[in-house]
């Protein structure tokens, strides 16, 4: 007896041991796998490398420039690049540099902010949908589909126009404009993954619902939901930027790129004033195209259809 116990013991260790190991190391071996077909990406670690900059530049706009974004000076109005004000001033006295700085603040949180938003919701929405079907997919579905027959633009018009002009709102606007498309995304790819044998198995063992779509479900079908969160960001800056050109975006005299550009549109400010209206349009061109550079990187390395170089 004592001999059977002691086989018993030096047989269910090494088991154990042995079923651990491989899952570590193909986790392992892909998120390597990942990260190397990203750095090798020229173009996606520049888009990084180029957005992570923007951001501590943002993030230390203080600490950069000790002017206010704010302050007006009416004997330095219109004054041109200069030491004291390294891209000039505007209509009002107030340092370029130091609202671009400040506004890429507000673009930021924005961008943020609206894909934190519609990725959590947009997710929860489409898994919902996918994994339950029947009535429930039908309800989503068709708000969805009626919130994505209005024009994008016209809708976060409408939003922004009957509610106050404000950070939190313009977010609210764009979030209900873009979660349609992450919802039905996320709805795909649920309808695929669940007729696979594993999850048939979680529900063959007992496991729940909750269980399910978020240990069987969700991990599978995130390389996609990612890829499309990250060049919602891009969007979502566009269209505070769009927002704020028109006049129903950020109000003045917060510091936001397209109210900048707002402000610009003078003929005599476009044409006498260059250093006004550049570096806005500039940095939120610059912006939109170092986080679609990041992404196609990200889709890339995340697409196993993609040869390994």
């Amino acid at each position: 007896m004592p001999s059977s116990i002691r086989v018993v013991g030096t047989t269910e260790a090494p088991m154990a041991g042995t079923l651990k190991k491989p899952v570590g190391g193909r986790a392992d071996r892909q998120y390597n796998r990942v990260l190397r077909k990203f750095v090798r990406n020229r173009m996606a670690l520049f888009g990084l490398i180029g957005f992570t900059l923007i951001v501590s530049l943002a993030l230390a706009a203080p600490l950069v420039s000790a002017q206010s974004p704010y302050k007006t000076d009416l004997r330095a109005i219109r004054q041109a690049p200069s030491d004291a004000h390294l891209l000039g001033t505007d209509i009002a006295g107030r340092d370029v540099f130091t609202r671009v700085l400040y506004g890429a603040r507000i673009s930021l949180l924005v961008g943020v902010g609206t894909i934190t938003v519609y990725g959590v919701v947009g997710v929860v929405l489409g898994l919902i949908a996918g994994f339950y079907g029947g009535w429930i997919d039908t309800v989503i579905m068709r708000i969805s589909d009626a919130l994505m027959s209005i024009p994008t633009l016209l809708v976060v018009l409408m939003l922004v126009t009957i509610t106050e002009r404000n950070v939190t709102n313009i977010i609210f606007a764009i979030v209900i404009s873009r979660l349609p498309g992450i919802a039905r995304l996320v709805r795909g790819q649920v309808l695929a993954v669940k007729q696979l044998e594993y999850v048939t198995a979680a529900r063959a063992i007992g496991a729940s619902d909750y269980r399910i779509m978020a240990i069987h479900l969700l991990p599978n079908i995130l390389a996609p939901v990612i890829v499309s969160i990250s060049f919602g960001m891009a969007s979502a800056i566009l269209a505070e930027a769009s927002l704020s050109f028109l006049g129903v975006g950020i109000p003045p005299p917060e510091p936001s790129w397209g109210t900048m550009l707002n402000e610009a549109r003078a003929l005599s400010v476009l044409t006498e004033m260059p250093w006004f209206w550049i570096p806005p349009g500039l940095m939120t061109a610059i912006t939109v195209l170092c986080i679609n550079f990041a992404g196609d990187g990200l889709r890339d390395a995340l697409d196993p259809r993609m040869k390994d170089l």
